[in-house]
C-alpha cells in the first residue's frame, strides 16, 4: 500500500491556546466546522467527530496519540464505518506555534492511502474547514460548512 500526506499552513490573528480550544472543545468547533471533535484529549483516549445537525451522526474516529495544549495535538482519522480496519486509518497532527501576534497552525494529515477516497475528500475538506476556523477566530464568524454541504 502506497502512503501520501496532505500539510496546510494558515496563519491567524489569535493565541495558541485559542486556536488548540477551537480544535478540541465541541461547542467551539460546531461553530467553524459544523462538527463537534469530542474526547477526554488525553493520551491514548477515543476521539469523535460528530455533525452538529439534526442527525447527530459519528462521521469519524479515532484515537489521541499525542497532546500537549496549547502547542501540539496528533490523532488518528478514520471514517466510522472503517474503525475496524486499521489499514483505513490516517493521521492528523495540529502543530500550533506562536509566531509575533500571530499563530501558525499547521495541519499535518499523513498516512493516507494514495488514491482513496479519504484523500481525494481531505484535500478539498482541510482548506475550508481552516479558512473557516481562521474566520471564526478573527471575526467571531465562521464558514456554515453544513449549509454549503446541503446545497452542493
Amino acid at each position: 500500500m502506497t502512503t501520501t500526506s496532505f500539510v496546510y499552513v494558515t496563519y491567524i490573528f489569535s493565541t495558541p491556546e485559542k486556536v488548540f480550544e477551537a480544535i478540541t472543545k465541541p461547542e467551539l468547533a460546531r461553530r467553524y466546522w459544523g462538527h463537534e471533535n469530542v474526547s477526554d484529549w488525553k493520551s491514548g483516549s477515543e476521539w469523535e467527530h460528530i455533525r452538529a445537525d439534526d442527525e447527530r451522526s459519528v462521521e469519524l474516529v479515532g484515537k489521541v496519540v499525542e497532546v500537549s495544549p496549547p502547542s501540539r495535538l496528533v490523532i488518528t482519522w478514520a471514517k466510522a464505518s472503517q474503525t475496524a480496519d486499521p489499514a483505513s486509518h490516517s493521521r492528523v497532527t495540529f502543530d500550533i506555534d506562536k509566531s509575533d501576534d500571530l499563530v501558525r497552525l499547521t495541519v499535518t494529515h499523513d498516512e493516507l492511502q494514495a488514491g482513496s477516497g479519504m484523500e481525494k475528500a481531505i484535500k478539498g475538506g482541510w482548506p475550508i474547514v481552516l479558512s473557516s476556523l481562521k474566520s471564526f477566530l478573527e471575526t467571531g464568524r465562521g464558514i456554515d460548512l453544513l449549509a454549503r454541504r446541503k446545497a452542493a
